[in-house]
């Protein structure tokens, strides 16, 4: 499991700078047995409107590409507006 870990967060380091660029981050909460990633979006990006499109585009995006065992990312705060 730790080696999906370093693998996830390779995933998201390659889309940081543009959550930090607009004030934001994102921090990996778990990654279940059944390979559910569960994130939580900080800073600007916790509230900011189009959360659910960076998180959908951007982050699920990044990580289901980069780790295909994953079956899930979930954000434990956005409100998908689809």
């Amino acid at each position: 499991m730790e080696n999906i870990k370093d693998r996830v967060e390779q995933a998201l380091n390659s889309v940081r700078p543009y959550l930090e660029a607009d004030g934001g981050n994102v921090s990996v909460l778990e990654i279940t047995d059944d390979f559910v990633v569960r994130l939580e979006l900080l800073g600007a990006c916790g509230s900011c409107p189009m959360s659910s499109m960076t998180f959908k585009a951007g982050l699920e995006e990044a990580i289901l590409k980069a780790v295909p065992e994953i079956t899930k990312v979930e954000a434990v705060n956005v409100n998908m507006a689809f």
